[in-house]
């Protein structure tokens, strides 16, 4: 190794069970604030790959069992074990780490095809994955990241496992993904740009990008830019006859983190548009309302597909009178698969040693496991600024939603969500009753909205005795629920910068070509 290169040039930077030598010159990218995304994604992927395997036992078994009568047919068992490792691609590798984390964590993986475009990025791949001694399993490949997927589009070509971490956006490489990904491979994404996402006033360049428009300004951004982004991700699966399911969907720091199984299955592709939804969100007291693109009947057995009806709202809002933003199409179904988050929970509870942010990983996927299915969210602060009241404990609100009869639950996108399945109408009911027991001690024109809303009498008497439910486990244990800033000027870093050829470096060069050229 040291012929190659000398070993007091580099810093050594360990994380997890791989250690990388780290260039004195920074010319490869690495962010030690990803160490979280990169203990989740090992996590992850280690929890879909014993999903992985249980199909391919089952499927292996069926077909055992329907050709017992073969002679010639090989037992399940010895068939899998021919096939077992997985196989890998980082479309984006940069110094090679998650490779050769993958590499050295996972166990059962026959392969890592470790990409990327820039020279320096694939030189220092090859040192790591040298110094780390996995030359067996992890491929270093220079090579532009849509042209080595689609030229794994092949069924007996494709990855197992794709992961995309881009610096900015993952859309132009979506395409690819969703083709050269297996039947039941993962799909591990990333996306930083959250100011297009978020709506920071970029919408047509959102629409361009991901083919979708954000709601400015909105509590529940940060789930909305996951359901956009997956549902950018079902249209380019839905071309090729091919559905998703989202197992995992974590907003994360300063991006997005999505983990998304593929399968082919030309029916599942047909309830695409009823996974798809647009939002009326109100531009006066922030209520909203989905409404589905389409219609999946059921009929006996089968499913009749229709164009949906609507808009299921007023052309004004009937809270408050304002008018309503339109956002969308975003994907509406269920962003986390329970079974998976509760697998993959156990995993981390069971591998405290592994993962130095375990605490984290723990904490995030407990506020997970909580949070009720549905599309967005209220925040306490949000309602409390529309009526220009005391902001009530969240315990307080949730209660009386509970003691209501309705479901609620917390979001880990935001620290004062308040995810429930109330109608607007009742959530600005029980606001009227916090009002009435905390009165405003400042005055307003009727024609504010905080007036509209209060002129109303409530419908009802909500009920504040705090419930039994109104407090989650993750609050009674004391988790890690929500980030802090981890370091000062956290975030993304600037991209990296090419290595600047050195004169010894240009001579060598020159001679080189002139030997060439002789």
């Amino acid at each position: 190794m040291s012929e190659e290169f000398n070993i007091d040039d580099y810093n050594t930077i360990t994380e997890g069970a791989a250690t990388i030598l780290f260039p004195k010159a920074n010319d490869v990218f690495y962010n030690p604030i990803q160490h979280f995304n990169r203990d989740m994604s090992t996590a992850a992927i280690k929890t879909w790959q014993k999903q992985f395997l249980k199909e391919k036992r089952e499927k292996l078994n069926r077909k055992y069992n329907n050709n017992k009568n073969n002679k010639n047919e090989t037992q399940p068992e010895k068939k899998l074990d021919d096939k077992l490792g997985v196989t890998i691609l980082e479309a984006l590798a940069a110094s090679g780490l998650r490779s050769i984390r993958y590499a050295k964590e996972i166990g059962n993986v026959k392969k890592i095809l470790s990409n990327d475009m820039s020279e320096e990025a694939v030189d220092s791949i090859k040192r790591n994955v040298k110094y780390n001694k996995v030359e067996d399993i992890v491929i270093p490949n220079k090579g532009d990241a849509m042209m080595v997927m689609y030229e794994n589009r092949d069924p007996f070509k494709r990855f197992d496992v794709i992961d995309l971490d881009p610096y900015g956006s993952a859309s132009p490489f979506l395409d690819g993904a969703v083709q050269s990904v297996s039947d039941g491979g993962l799909l591990c994404i990333t996306c930083t740009d959250m100011a297009v996402l978020c709506s920071g006033g970029q919408t047509e360049a959102c629409w361009a990008k991901y083919g979708g428009v954000p709601i400015p300004n909105s509590p529940y951004c940060h789930e909305m830019a996951l359901r956009i982004l997956l549902h950018a991700v079902q249209s380019s699966a839905a071309r090729y006859r091919r559905a998703i399911v989202p197992l995992l969907s974590c907003s994360i720091d300063f991006y997005i983190r999505v983990f998304v199984k593929v399968y082919t299955s030309a029916s599942k592709v047909k309830q695409a548009a009823s996974k798809s939804s647009v939002v009326y969100h109100c531009t006066g007291c922030k209520s909203f309302a989905t409404q589905p693109l389409g219609r999946c009947l059921q009929n006996g057995t089968s499913c009749v597909y229709k164009v949906n009806t609507g808009p299921n709202v007023d052309s004004k809002c009937n809270i408050c009178g304002s008018k309503y933003h339109v956002g969308g199409p975003f994907y509406s179904d269920p962003i986390h698969d329970p079974e998976f988050v509760k697998e993959m929970l156990e995993h981390v509870k069971e591998s405290e040693d592994k993962y130095k942010t375990h605490k984290r990983m723990l904490g995030m996927l407990t506020v997970i496991s909580e949070e009720l299915p549905l599309p967005f969210f209220y925040t306490s602060s949000t309602l409390a600024s529309t009526l220009r009241c005391n902001v009530p404990p969240l315990v307080t609100l949730c209660s009386a939603i509970l003691n209501k009869g309705y479901k609620v639950s917390i979001s880990h996108t935001n620290c004062m969500a308040i995810k429930t399945d109330a109608s607007p109408e009742v959530i600005w009911d029980i606001m009227r009753c916090w009002v009435k027991e905390n009165p405003l001690t400042k005055k307003h024109n009727d024609s504010e909205v905080v007036a509209k809303i209060l002129k109303i009498e409530p419908s009802f008497k909500a009920d504040f005795t705090t419930h039994k439910d109104a407090n989650p486990t993750s609050r009674k244990i004391k988790l890690v629920r929500f980030q802090e800033n981890p370091t000062k000027y956290w975030g993304p870093k600037s991209r990296p910068k090419k290595r600047k050829e050195t004169d010894s470096a240009k001579e060598e060069n020159a001679q080189k070509i002139k030997k060439t050229n002789n």
